[in-house]
């Protein structure tokens, strides 16, 4: 029986999981993580939220709410909990892990 992760905290520290890729196709006009045998087509939104947290540039969650808090100027409150719901559900899928 699987037990369900934890949600990602805002201390967590994001990477992509070995063997997935952010890839643009140009072709199409859509950035997408690819993975073996998967890939997940992301909207702007996803987008934004994948390259503010996720990656060894990255000093870890709250660094990128509070960057797209300010970059979107919206409240942090409400942008915690949209980034890290989509961010636990990109961790249960395994496109990221800490």
């Amino acid at each position: 029986m699987n037990a369900i992760a934890p949600h990602v905290a805002e201390t967590d520290r994001l990477r992509l999981a070995p063997g997935v890729m952010l890839r643009n196709d140009r072709r199409r006009d859509q950035w997408m993580l690819m993975a073996p045998e998967r890939l997940l087509v992301l909207d702007e939104m996803a987008l934004a939220i994948v390259r503010a947290c996720v990656g060894p540039e990255i000093a870890d969650v709250a660094a990128g709410i509070d960057r797209l808090t300010v970059e979107y100027d919206a409240p942090r409150t409400e942008i915690a909990a949209d980034v890290l719901e989509m961010l636990t559900d990109l961790r249960n899928k395994g496109y990221v892990v800490t």
